[in-house]
């Protein structure tokens, strides 16, 4: 948006676009994504969220920092190499940062910004958004620092070292991988791998605390095809029609980000009956389509058949687009699903979640920005094991 043009996610479509996307793209899937050892990634990660869960059992807590740390976990184990302890200032700060960030970069005085250049200089509430993104790119420079003191040339950890290894393999021929891009990189992958899954999470757990009917059906969809195993694997999901309803329809309802990337029109072009001269800005209205009547058997309320067809089988309808379209859709899709249903159906399988005495009105009401959050809430927990004692 208004902070860089570099990176993936914000980068002008060209060379070093496409170039950094399919490095994105090969390393993300050389670590394991896809595979089984992204899995266990994910799995260990969930341990930690169980932890800290069973110490709210029985009472509340609110969910937004712990699936902030549990998404930022996952996506650093790929680009860095390691996993943080949720009390690791290291961690701690990414996210404050992060949040910080999120807020105002991506809230609607930025977006305004963005769309209509004439505010630019106007002294509007956004203008230090500069100032925390550096914050943010000086920390990552500090663990780009660390990690170079450890790493071994030609034998990569994690995506960092790869990219380390690629400006090495390119540097006399005037390629865009440097230290600069690095940086972006490795900016973009961990906000988008933390902001949108985290803030999908949450809205998973409030649906359910207040549709108790889908949590139970999702339980025992679970129990009966883990039975007598410790773990569930990403495979299972095709044995789990009405989860894989369930978490498709909170995608659709959290709507967390309700625009896709800016685009612009590479040549003149004809869309139906209108002339979009060439540079025009397209912007992709995603929110539109989850929500468009005609196309979702209950368009405006939560409701996993939005996903099943008569039978109970699992269907995608092709309105379904969380992940954006194009050439420009979210590379990080792959990831986003296998997190969301690992962690959802570890989860459900271990605990109920339920509205707490103290947890006021639910409110589904979106907080609005370039990425959308659900407002604060508090989580009831309570333990499976428990209930069946």
């Amino acid at each position: 948006m208004c902070v860089c043009r570099s990176g993936i996610v914000l980068a002008n479509y060209g060379s070093s676009w496409r170039d950094h996307r399919r490095f994105a793209l090969t390393t993300l899937r050389k670590f394991g994504l896809g595979k089984r050892s992204m899995e266990e990634r994910i799995l260990e990660e969930v341990s930690h969220i169980c932890t800290e869960l069973e110490s709210s059992a029985g009472g509340s807590m609110d969910p937004q920092h712990l699936f902030h740390l549990t998404a930022s976990n996952i996506i650093c184990s790929l680009i860095f190499g390691e996993r943080f302890e949720y009390d690791d200032p290291v961690i701690l700060t990414l996210i404050q940062r992060l949040e910080e960030l999120t807020k105002e970069a991506f809230g609607p005085w930025a977006m305004l910004y963005e769309i209509i250049p004439a505010l630019r200089p106007f002294p509007l509430p956004f203008r230090n958004i500069s100032h925390k993104f550096n914050q943010m790119k000086e920390h990552i420079k500090k663990i780009v620092t660390k990690h170079k003191s450890s790493r071994v040339v030609g034998e990569p950890r994690d995506l960092l070292d790869c990219y380390l290894d690629q400006i090495d393999k390119t540097a006399n021929g005037g390629s865009t991988f440097n230290d600069t891009h690095m940086v972006f990189l490795l900016l973009d992958l961990f906000m988008a791998g933390t902001d949108t899954t985290s803030n999908t999470l949450r809205s998973a757990v409030l649906h359910l605390m207040i549709n108790q009917h889908v949590q139970d059906r999702c339980y025992r969809e679970i129990t009966n095809i883990l039975e007598g195993r410790a773990d569930a694997s990403f495979e299972d999901r095709h044995a789990m029609p009405y989860v894989q309803a369930m978490i498709h329809e909170v995608q659709r309802m959290s709507d967390t980000v309700p625009l896709g990337v800016f685009r612009t029109t590479c040549s003149d072009t004809q869309l139906h009956s209108y002339q979009l001269p060439q540079g025009t800005m397209v912007i992709p209205n995603l929110s539109s389509v989850l929500h468009e009547e005609g196309q979702w058997k209950f368009p405006h309320e939560f409701n996993p058949e939005n996903f099943l067809n008569e039978v109970g089988e699992f269907v995608k309808p092709e309105a379904f687009l969380p992940f954006s379209a194009g050439s420009r859709v979210c590379l990080g899709e792959g990831l986003a699903r296998m997190e969301l249903f690992l962690v959802l159906v570890t989860l459900l399988r271990r605990f109920r979640f339920v509205w707490p005495e103290d947890g006021g009105v639910p409110d589904f009401s979106l907080i609005f920005g370039g990425t959308q959050s659900q407002k604060p809430f508090r989580l009831g927990v309570h333990l499976r094991s428990s209930e069946r004692g």
